[in-house]
Parts: C-alpha cells; structure tokens; sequence
C-alpha cells in the first residue's frame, strides 16, 4: 500500500470527472466520507453528459440540461453544493491543451490538497470505466495537476488576465483504472453512494433494485482484496504523490 495524505490535514479535495454520474459510480462513498470530516469537496464535470440517456424523444440540449441538475442532486445526496460544468461535448473529448488550461484553472480557483479523477490508462479486467471521454480527461487532468497549476509560467494568461496564482495539489487519486492501491471502506456510506446514482434517473432508474446489487458486488469484491473483512464495502483508487 501507498503513503496517503491523512484526511484531518485535509481543507478541500476537487473531483475532475467526464460525466455526471461519473464520480458517483467511482467515488461518491469516499466523497460522503469526506464531507462528513468537514472536508470540502468540489466537482468539475467536463461534459453535460448530453449523449446519454435511452429516451429518443429527449433533444440533446434537454437531456444536457436534466443531466446538470440530476448531478446537483446527487451531489447533495454525499454532501456537495459546489459542482462545475465546462461543456465539452459528450462523446468527443480530447486530451488537449484548451482542456488542460480548463482543469488548471478550476484547480487553481479551488486549490485542492487532493484531486479525483478518472485512470488516462485503458483496464482491460473490466472495460466499462476506460470509456474515451473518461481516459482523456484523465489525461488532460494529470497533466493540469502536474505541472500546469503548478507552473506559474504554464498558462500565463491565467495569473495575468484572471489573478489566478499557481498551486501544486499534493496528492492524485485515479478511479477506474487497471492498478489499484488505495481502499476506502464506505460501508457505513453506501445508501447515500445508492441514492447519489439514484438521483441520475435518466440513466440509472430502469436498474431498479438490479443497481444496489451490481454495486454491492464490485464494493464487496474490493473489501475482500483490501482485507477489510465479512460484509464490508469499499471503493479503490490507484493514489498518486504529487506533492
């Protein structure tokens, strides 16, 4: 296991996901976690989540729409009342350097001690979380940790145009990805991760009782590789020293 940042030396923690619904699925138990330690939790959404949803009669700007405030109630569900949209379009996004001075600006508006995000790397045990849109923003979001907030002379016109000083967040945690060393028991936390992904109705309610289940056997299947015990639950994380 990984030296972690301990929590109670933590102030705020920013969430740098591809979609609404993303950092419920991945890490919404930690966030809740989180919270309740009084730690500030923000999220970035670099899509509206615009290409999901199984409803043909919905327009993708409606769909955008209902996505932006289904992630603000789920956000609520574990705690959070800060959550950002950059607007990319769902389907299409690039690591590119329009995309990293986004994130490193976020991040130096926030300035986090850590930062979530999806793995750049494709998992090949299960393929679901390696989606384009995720693996990119990972990317790009890497990249805005280390070294474009950081780097005052990176993206000059945020400080000089925007006031916005260079940070260094210390630590980076990875979810989704083919290497795992870091695991967060959320038992006590799992009904509020369950009604975060409720809340995201447009893409969760046809699971019914189907998504408790499902997710009971990925957290449960992470205990037992943790240690953590009979019954337990647990979401995982590659974390990364950035500091």
């Amino acid at each position: 296991m990984t030296n972690v940042l301990d929590d109670s030396g933590l102030q705020r923690i920013l969430a740098v996901m591809a979609h609404p619904d993303d950092v419920d699925f991945g890490c919404a138990g930690s966030v809740a976690g989180w919270t309740d330690q009084g730690i500030e939790v923000v999220y970035l959404m670099v899509t509206d989540g615009d290409a999901g949803g199984f409803d043909d009669g919905v327009t993708r700007e409606e769909m955008a729409a209902l996505r932006r405030e289904e992630q603000r109630a789920a956000a609520k569900c574990v705690g959070v009342t800060d959550v950002r949209f950059l607007g990319y379009s769902d389907g299409r996004v690039e690591a590119t350097l329009d995309l990293r001075r986004d994130i490193a600006r976020v991040i130096r508006q926030v300035r986090p001690d850590r930062v979530l995000m999806p793995s750049p790397e494709r998992n090949y045990e299960r393929i679901y979380p390696s989606h384009p849109d995720h693996r990119a923003v990972g990317a790009a979001a890497l990249d805005a940790v280390y070294p474009d907030a950081r780097n005052p002379y990176a993206f000059p016109e945020l400080l000089a145009d925007e006031g916005l000083e260079a940070w260094t967040a210390r630590e980076v945690w990875l979810s989704g990805g083919p290497v795992v060393n870091h695991y967060v028991d959320i038992t006590d936390q799992f009904d509020r991760k369950v009604n975060a992904l409720r809340s995201h109705a447009s893409q969760t309610a046809h699971m019914g009782e189907e998504l408790p289940n499902m997710l009971r056997g990925w957290l449960s299947a992470n205990a037992e590789a943790a240690g953590f015990g009979d019954g337990r639950l647990a979401e995982g994380f590659q974390v990364v020293d950035t500091a």
